[in-house]
């Protein structure tokens, strides 16, 4: 068989397969929404730990630390761990507040003015300010943090590491937890997939019969089902892209209303590209493995009689 006459045959399964789907539109459409259902949750479950991290990393300013010397060291050495701290790369940004300007922010306070009147010297410490870099990690910043606190004239290094392990550990745990659902929801489309595709083989085991006695090949017999099974999949991630483009719409506005009672601008992320083509992907290879695990058990039982 030539290459033309090749491709003339699966243009013509894959065109019969979609007119098998048509001429079934109930059950068809029914087996396609469950599709799209199943492929949609592990998809927006993706979504939500992507917004998640990514309202993490908006939230810089809460993994910020601060590190305070001791009161009398000379500016030079809060210059000089600044200097140090900024050599990290893992660290983003350090400013340095000298004790001289802290006063002067304080005196500018009316609460404070009168009480700092009082006092013959300064008793603020130079602080630096360090904001860690967006791909820092917790182990990472507890790193400076810790090298910090052994640098001579560091008085104190305030940091809410429990915090930020918390949030991580958190999003770990649901990225696994999508990542198992992901799983278990394929192995239900293969499932409803496969079954689809053996009461279709049932329902044209005549048909069957009869070409198996005409001596068609079992590749042949077994081509219109795949394309069936691709078809169930593809269909299937459409409606689990529309699906959870529709979710993530419905849940962006109480969703930005909910972040600007705690001033944030954080939102849902929108399904990126790789999860749209993750959808389609799975639910194609989903479609042609059921499809083609319901017609290696079912195919070879079905035997022209003679």
């Amino acid at each position: 068989m030539n290459a033309g006459a090749w491709l003339t045959r699966h243009a013509q399964n894959a065109v019969g397969s979609l007119g098998t789907l048509w001429r079934n539109p109930i059950a068809s459409t029914l087996t396609v929404f469950v599709i799209g259902i199943a492929l949609s949750l592990p998809a927006a479950l993706n979504v939500l730990v992507q917004s998640g991290r990514a309202a993490a990393g908006n939230l810089a300013d809460i993994r910020d630390f601060s590190v305070y010397m001791a009161p009398g060291v000379e500016r030079s050495r809060a210059e000089e761990l600044a200097r140090t701290l900024r050599a990290d790369p893992s660290m983003a940004k350090v400013d340095l507040i000298g004790a001289d300007e802290a006063l002067a922010e304080l005196r500018a306070d009316p609460a404070w003015s009168t009480a700092l009147e009082a006092l013959d010297t300064n008793p603020l410490p130079h602080t630096l300010g360090v904001r860690p870099a967006d791909s820092a990690t917790p182990a990472d910043v507890q790193r400076v943090a810790d090298e910090a606190r052994t640098k001579p004239g560091v008085d104190l290094v305030k940091l809410d590491s429990d915090w930020l392990l918390r949030l991580h550990a958190i999003l770990d745990f649901v990225r696994r937890a999508v990542l198992i659902a992901g799983l278990l929801l394929a192995v239900a489309v293969v499932v409803i997939v496969g079954n689809t595709i053996r009461l279709d083989i049932q329902n044209r085991s005549a048909e069957i019969e009869v070409a198996k006695l005409l001596g068609a090949t079992d590749g042949f017999v077994r081509r219109p089902f795949l394309y069936l099974g691709l078809w169930y999949g593809l269909l299937g991630g459409t409606v689990a892209v529309l699906i959870l483009a529709a979710g993530l719409w419905a849940l962006s506005e109480p969703l930005g209303r909910l972040a600007g009672l705690y001033g944030s601008d954080a939102g849902l992320a929108g399904p990126g590209g790789a999860t749209v083509l993750a959808v389609f992907g799975g639910g194609i290879a989903a479609g042609l493995l059921g499809a083609w695990t319901a017609v290696a058990r079912h195919l070879s039982a079905i035997q022209p009689r003679v």
